[in-house]
């Protein structure tokens, strides 16, 4: 955590840990004052960058550097962690004296820094983020690299019907509800072809459905299905 100024008790920082600890976080506010101090502070990743004065300060001075003093801090470390802090303690004690003198803020641009501290500091290592299959040319409902010894496909139709008969027997109304599950053991991507008996299909193709096509209503399908 930073101090600033510099003459602030180590009790102040206690009561701010323990306001942190009490609450969620959120709902404690970036800037409050306690006990005639102010505390304004930031978070970033895993990280309170926090900063405590007694006087008038310019507080939006105070946030706007902490910010700064984030940014230097990855311009140097990779990225602003825990394990980054720990591992460049004595760099980061370097900064904290060229950015600030005597609590007031000094330079804070990671160019000129770099240009006379000059001490290696330790980026973490950084793994390579492989961008989700949604983003990409992949599809987000299968992943890729299935293959199969043996390709198979299962198709289950499973049906409803629904019926109202009079007293004298007569079918007042019908409807079939229906469902077509697929179980699919197909390697790779490929495209598979199902033909259905329907009206639609017979009208597209001009051919005469004899009276024996079904005619598909209030149909849904899966986001595989290419409509076209």
């Amino acid at each position: 955590m930073l101090r600033l100024p510099a003459r602030i008790k180590y009790a102040q920082i206690r009561s701010f840990s323990r306001k942190i600890q009490e609450s969620d976080g959120n709902d404690l506010k970036p800037v409050y004052t306690e006990g005639g101090y102010t505390f304004a502070w930031i978070r970033h990743s895993n990280v309170l960058l926090l900063a405590v004065t007694r006087r008038n300060s310019n507080i939006t001075m105070i946030l706007y550097f902490l910010h700064k003093l984030t940014d230097v801090m990855r311009e140097y470390f990779g990225d602003v962690e825990e394990e980054s802090i720990r591992d460049n303690f004595v760099i980061l004690y370097e900064l904290l004296d060229e950015t600030m003198d005597f609590g007031y803020p000094q330079i804070a641009e990671a160019g000129v820094l770099k240009e006379y501290i000059t001490t290696e500091s330790h980026m973490l290592a950084r793994e390579k983020v492989k961008p989700p299959q949604a983003v990409t040319n992949m599809v987000s409902w299968r992943p890729e690299g299935i293959t199969h010894p043996k390709e198979e496909v299962y198709l289950d139709v499973e049906e409803k019907l629904h019926l109202i008969v009079s007293a004298g027997g007569k079918v007042m109304s019908s409807e079939i509800e229906g469902a077509l599950k697929m179980k699919c053991y197909l390697s790779g991507m490929p495209t598979l072809k199902l033909g259905l008996n329907d009206k639609l299909m017979f009208q597209a193709t001009g051919r005469s459905n004899r009276g024996k096509a079904v005619e598909l209503e209030d149909v849904k399908f899966h986001q595989c299905v290419r409509l076209a």
